[in-house]
């Protein structure tokens, strides 16, 4: 089994570990790693790594995200979402009073660069353990607000129903965004309390959902992108020469007159004269240093 960047549509109810089991399975590799998580209740796109584009994976993780959802007005839960305890139900008032303009309202209030404060049920960690962790211990968990951007925040549809009120939303956002805290904030906001119903996540960085294969019959090796085409997708590019992708090969520094104008630090795709990822770059004065280095395919590898 070649490398190369798995895009899959994950389905309902199971884990995106369980998504990446199954990939190992199918892959026959133990090699196998994901670029951000999804809930069991969610979902859509995730990104997998098979062999050596797992190092890959790193330079993913941080790209932004889109997602299709549903927050349910009415109340507020236990985990920000459907599957937590209901906590104290709004008033008829509140609920008539959640009208399209006072939703788009609270809505810009969550739009731009935002402090938001991470579902207590999440993988944040504290103290080298997850947050959803201590809660299920019975642990009293609060978790420091973090800067996210949220670049858009846009009301879909909205349906009255007995008792509560469905938001249908697009949201865009950074890593790192919870998009059950942004149903758990709008609903606060509105004094009707609020959580997440459905999550589907549409995008990441520049990969979308409808180029995602299913998990169910997925053919791994007929589906995976080769490790150069996701990295000209996610990061800058470099074209190398035959001789600079020797040197980098063997850990050398070259010199970076092709590589694009970045700042220092970022991540650059130095992709051979075959065609190859040979490494992740960064620049270091005139010069490109490997900050990820790709060996070459062997057969069986």
């Amino acid at each position: 089994m070649n490398s190369g960047i798995l895009l899959v549509d994950k389905p309902q109810g199971i884990t995106s570990h369980d998504v990446v089991a199954r990939t190992r399975r199918l892959a026959g590799t133990r090699k196998v790693g994901h670029a951000g998580t999804l809930d069991p209740m969610a979902t859509g796109l995730l990104v997998l790594g098979v062999n050596h584009a797992t190092r890959l994976l790193h330079h993913l993780v941080g790209l932004d995200k889109e997602y299709l959802a549903t927050i349910r007005l009415g109340w507020a839960t236990t985990t920000d979402d459907a599957e937590g305890e209901p906590l104290a139900a709004a008033s008829a008032d509140r609920l008539d009073a959640a009208t399209d303009e006072a939703v788009e309202a609270g809505m810009r209030l969550l739009t731009g660069v935002i402090e938001q404060v991470p579902s207590a049920v999440s993988a944040v960690k504290v103290a080298g353990k997850r947050a959803y962790q201590r809660v299920r211990d019975g642990e009293q968990v609060e978790l420091a607000a973090r800067t996210v951007t949220v670049a858009a925040f846009e009301l879909l549809a909205l349906r009255h129903g007995d008792g509560f009120v469905d938001v249908d939303v697009r949201v865009a956002c950074s890593s790192g965004t919870y998009v059950r805290a942004l149903a758990r904030d709008l609903g606060a906001g509105l004094g009707t309390g609020g959580h997440l119903t459905a999550l589907r996540r549409t995008r990441v960085g520049a990969f979308g959902v409808d180029e995602a294969a299913p998990l169910e019959g997925l053919d791994v090796a007929a589906a995976l992108l080769s490790p150069a085409d996701a990295a000209s997708r996610a990061l800058p590019v470099v074209r190398l020469t035959a001789q600079h992708a020797v040197d980098l090969g063997h850990g050398k520094r070259v010199e970076a007159s092709a590589a694009p104008d970045t700042a220092a630090g970022e991540p650059i795709a130095a992709i051979g004269p075959d065609g190859r990822l040979v490494a992740i770059v960064e620049r270091r004065g005139d010069t490109l240093k490997v900050v990820t280095g790709f060996p070459a395919e062997e057969d069986g590898a």
